[in-house]
């Protein structure tokens, strides 16, 4: 199972990406373009993790075109944001995210979170 982990921050990215390499093949990419892209590219991950503020496209951005497309839409997408309102929470979820997470964050609530949503999908 593949993971696809989009943060402009390279420190999170590798400590995401070393916390589920354990279980999961995890590319990393720091901005939203270069995701659609590598998606575009046909690497077609079994879940994206995404943080929201970043440079090129931000993560409501490439939520919104993951899910707008006919050929990722069914991706599961996990936000993993230091943006702790309830608006951005409702907007994520609106534009079709499937669960949502506010930085500093527990590695083993993520990986719980990615277990649960692979097992469902």
């Amino acid at each position: 199972m593949k993971i696809l982990v989009v943060d402009d921050k390279q420190s999170l990215s590798e400590l995401v990406a070393q916390f589920l390499g354990q279980s999961y093949q995890v590319d990393t990419m720091d901005n939203g373009l270069a995701a659609m892209h590598f998606l575009q590219d046909g690497n077609i991950p079994d879940l994206i993790i995404t943080d929201l503020e970043m440079p090129e496209m931000d993560g409501f951005e490439l939520i919104r075109q993951v899910k707008g497309s006919g050929m990722f839409s069914d991706i599961p997408i996990i936000v993993l944001s230091c943006r702790d309102s309830s608006a951005d929470r409702v907007e994520c979820l609106r534009l079709g995210a499937d669960d949502y997470m506010v930085k500093p964050f527990n590695p083993e609530e993520l990986l719980i979170r990615v277990d649960k949503l692979l097992i469902r999908s």
